[in-house]
This record gives C-alpha cells, sequence and structure tokens, in this order.
C-alpha cells in the first residue's frame, strides 16, 4: 500500500476521536463514539423506531456494519429503497424523486470528517446529499476514524485520492462507465438540535 492511501486509512486514537466528537458537538450535531462495527449497527437500529420511514443510500459503511440487511428486510422499516427499486424509472421518476428527497429518517456517512468537526460528503448522482442538507427529518452518518483528516484540504485530498479511485473502479465492474465527484456537501453547523446524529467508530468502516 502506498503512503498516499495510508494516511486515509489509518484510525485516529481515542484522544482525537475525543476531540472530533467535541468539536462535532459544538457544531449543534449529537456525537457517539463506539468501538466497532457491532456496536455501531446497534447504535443505529436503537435510534429507529419501528415502522420508520428510512431512506439509505448505497453505502459500504452500512452494509459492513449489518444495517442494510435489517433495513431490507420486510416488515420492521418503511424502508424507502425497497419501495422505489420497484417503481418504473421512466415513468415515475417524479415519484421517486419525491419519495427520496425527504425521508423521516436518513442513514448514511460521509467522505471524511475534519478534526474540528466539519463533515464532507462527495457523491457523482447527489441523490442523498439533499436529505443530509436539509430534507431528511433525522440524519445518522456512521463515520470510521479513519475518516478523520487534519482539515478541509486534506478532506478534499482523501476524495480525489482515495475514495474516488475505490468509487470508480466498483462503477466500472458494475456498469462500465467511469465515476466522478459529481457535487461535493460540506456540514460545518445544524441548525436544528438533535437532527444529526455523528457515530463515530473507532475501528475503521467503510471507505
Amino acid at each position: 500500500m502506498s503512503s498516499k492511501p495510508a494516511r486515509f486509512t489509518e484510525p485516529v486514537s481515542r484522544e482525537v476521536l475525543d476531540q472530533v466528537a467535541v468539536r462535532l458537538r459544538e457544531r449543534n450535531m449529537e456525537a457517539i463514539i463506539v468501538s466497532d462495527a457491532s456496536q455501531a449497527r446497534d447504535a443505529v437500529l436503537e435510534r429507529l423506531p419501528a415502522g420508520a420511514e428510512v431512506h439509505a443510500g448505497k453505502s459500504k459503511t452500512l452494509q459492513e456494519i449489518g444495517v442494510t440487511p435489517v433495513l431490507a428486510a420486510e416488515g420492521k422499516y418503511n424502508y424507502l429503497r425497497n419501495i422505489y427499486l420497484k417503481m418504473d424509472r421512466e415513468t415515475q421518476k417524479r415519484e421517486i424523486r419525491r419519495l427520496i428527497a425527504a425521508p423521516d429518517y436518513m442513514l448514511g456517512s460521509v467522505s471524511a470528517v475534519t478534526r474540528d468537526g466539519i463533515l464532507v460528503a462527495a457523491s457523482a448522482t447527489a441523490s442523498q446529499l439533499g436529505p443530509y442538507a436539509a430534507g431528511g427529518g433525522k440524519v445518522i452518518l456512521v463515520v470510521g476514524s479513519q475518516k478523520v483528516v487534519p482539515d478541509l484540504d486534506s478532506a478534499f485530498a482523501r476524495i480525489r485520492e482515495y475514495v474516488l479511485p475505490w468509487e470508480d473502479s466498483q462503477v466500472r465492474a458494475t456498469m462500465g462507465i467511469n465515476s466522478f465527484v459529481g457535487k461535493v456537501l460540506i456540514i460545518e453547523r445544524e441548525w436544528v438540535a438533535g437532527r444529526i446524529t455523528v457515530l463515530l467508530v473507532q475501528r475503521p468502516v467503510g471507505i
């Protein structure tokens, strides 16, 4: 592994993670530190009432912690992905767009978080960024400690040098096209107290 990817994959210390949590709280976001994927999964599910309307973009982090199959299982939650994947992308695209724009609960992750608590999310389609920014009633973001970076410059470097190449390889393998950074969301502070919860995972999860 080259030195560049290594600096984007190594977990930070508990001391640094504690500092990030403090900064997130100062920015009006709930921040909780958990040790591993199993604890992250439990923390997410504890925050979802039975029958809740839940949306989650395709996320390696959510897959790794084991949340995705729980959401997809019929009966416990109103999982929007189960609904819109059965809809016609051509004739019902307006309905799909409106359905996923403002879910009661939005789950996902980000590409990086700075040591002073700024969240940075990049996406080609940007379908998850609207709910992150304002559309989602409550937003739960699961962030592995390897995503902690010193500053915004480092966050953009992580996106360009590490996240994008990985995403590109996945998209080329499944769709035969290249991926790209379409839009980037920077969350510096949340207006509504209790709306955004960030679960900081000590062990690396996701990309």
